[in-house]
């Protein structure tokens, strides 16, 4: 029988229940019962998510109990310094389906509610053969202990859930191969350039029969280009694991229902890779002796006599020629303009109706064969010349075109071999033309240095030095009838 603690009430009849600073009924201990093992697990799903178990891992133990008629159920018994702590948990057994005791030793009453906000007391202490004689508002029932649960070996027999979005992040991962895929890994992340490093994990045989330990290759990779993704969790023989927490790794596709980087027990020396699909997981005591992929791909020592032959055919150079090919996408990126040189005047007096900003960034360089005029953005309003883009700050292509083959802007100066600081045009026809860097000024200054490259020209207009025809013109009043000198002819 319960009876509700009253407020600045001093003596309690429950052994080893007490009042805290705030006038709560607490024991020692706190006692979280639940019906099933899956309830416990549903508790630590959620309490992890907000809490780690850092303190309370060392000071909880975890026991099946029995009652008198021969029901089984799961209790939490740890210590308790705080009522705020307590709360805490109240909150999440609730929600888990269990109930929250407090007390120590054998006897145990309900923790405080909206019923009874300082807590339960028992009315009366009565004798009990029971290991847990546990008080409630609803029951009174006493249990003994079964066995204890060892809680990491709880944890690891949860299979993780399937979930198709786990992983698709990027970042770190670790990659379990079978020993027959191993050295195929190794190569194949070396030549796709992955930053990696990989060691071997030995397991006892996995039956009697065997006298062989199962080995495997470990990869760490800090991270992997997204097309790998697919291939390397596909392949028969290889495992992706995505970090979990500094000693624990899940498979790629699933997701633990525990927070494991709030349980201590996961946070090394060792590893442990929880697989899916029902396979029990993977233990790590120790990670093995890890090397990068550098050291451990095959290297081809020649022989001395080899190594001082010398081919008795020199090898032929293989050359393309360089090609522009018409582009099926719209011109974009079109930032220069040449000009024939018999158009030079008309673009002198374009110019002036640009804006200083536009004549501040843009230059132009003269020819005799014309002028190559660059502008940061704007080129295709100028009615003028032929238009080019940039495949890079010193490489201008025709707009509307390509180039084949499609190789970089880096190769294709270094083809053509020009001397620095200079700008290559290619032509229509794929023929280079070399301007100096020196050779282009600013805008503005060509505007007002046009009379070297573009005078303007005046034009001859025929009659202008022709006497004007005499005029006599009279000033007076027109009248009320300014109209009267005009004659109209009758229809």
């Amino acid at each position: 029988m319960l009876e509700r603690v009253a407020l600045h009430q001093t003596r309690l009849r429950t052994p080893g229940l007490s009042l805290d600073g705030r006038g709560i009924a607490l024991g020692s201990h706190g006692l979280l019962l639940f019906p099933s093992l899956d309830r416990l697990v549903a508790f630590f799903a959620v309490y992890t998510q907000s809490q780690p178990l850092d303190d309370l891992m060392s000071r909880l133990r975890v026991e099946v109990l029995r009652s008198k008629l021969g029901n089984r159920e799961v209790a939490l018994i740890l210590q308790i310094d705080a009522s705020e702590r307590m709360d805490s948990m109240a909150e999440v057994v609730a929600l888990a389906g269990g109930f929250t005791f407090t007390g120590g030793g054998r006897y145990w009453v309900q923790y405080r509610d909206a019923a009874a906000p300082y807590g339960y007391d028992l009315a009366e202490v009565s004798p009990a053969q029971a290991t847990y004689l546990l008080h409630h508002s609803a029951f009174a029932q006493g249990y003994d202990v079964e066995r204890t649960v060892d809680l990491k070996a709880l944890f690891l027999r949860l299979s993780p859930r399937r979930d198709p979005a786990a992983g698709a992040e990027p970042g770190p991962r670790w990659i379990l191969a079978e020993q027959g895929l191993g050295a195929a890994l190794i190569h194949y992340l070396r030549r796709s350039d992955v930053a990696a490093r990989v060691g071997v994990c030995e397991w006892p045989p996995l039956s009697a029969l065997e006298d062989t330990p199962v080995r495997r290759y470990l990869f760490e990779l800090p991270s992997y280009p997204p097309r790998m993704g697919r291939l390397l969790s596909s392949t028969p023989g290889l495992q992706v694991f995505v970090p979990a927490s500094a000693g624990a790794a899940v498979e790629v596709g699933h997701r633990h229902p525990i927070e494991l980087r709030a349980i201590p027990a996961f946070r090394g020396p060792g590893l442990v890779l929880f697989r899916g699909r029902g396979e029990p997981p993977l233990e790590i005591a120790n990670l093995p002796v890890m090397g990068t992929l550098d050291a451990l791909v095959r290297i081809d020592v020649l022989h001395k006599e080899a190594a001082a032959a010398k081919p008795s055919v020199a090898p032929s150079t293989l050359r393309l020629p360089l090609r522009l090919f018409p582009s099926q996408r719209a011109p974009s990126d079109v930032s220069a303009t040449w000009i024939e040189p018999q158009q030079l005047p008309l673009l002198r007096k374009l110019l002036y109706v640009l804006g200083p900003d536009t004549l501040r960034k843009s230059s132009l360089a003269i020819a005799p064969q014309g002028a190559f005029l660059r502008m940061a953005r704007g080129a295709m309003l100028l009615p003028l010349g032929h238009y080019y883009r940039a495949l890079a700050p010193s490489l201008y292509v025709p707009a509307g075109y390509e180039t084949v083959p499609a190789v970089s802007p880096r190769v294709l100066l270094s083809a053509i071999d020009v001397p620095d600081n200079s700008v290559v045009i290619l032509r229509h026809d794929g023929s280079p033309w070399v301007l100096p860097e020196s050779g282009f000024i600013s805008l503005e200054t060509a505007i007002l240095e046009g009379t070297a490259w573009a005078p303007l020209q005046t034009m001859n207009f025929e009659g202008l030095n022709e006497p004007l025809p005499s005029v006599q013109l009279q000033i007076e009043d027109p009248g009320v009838r300014p109209l009267r000198d005009v004659e109209i002819d009758a229809p």
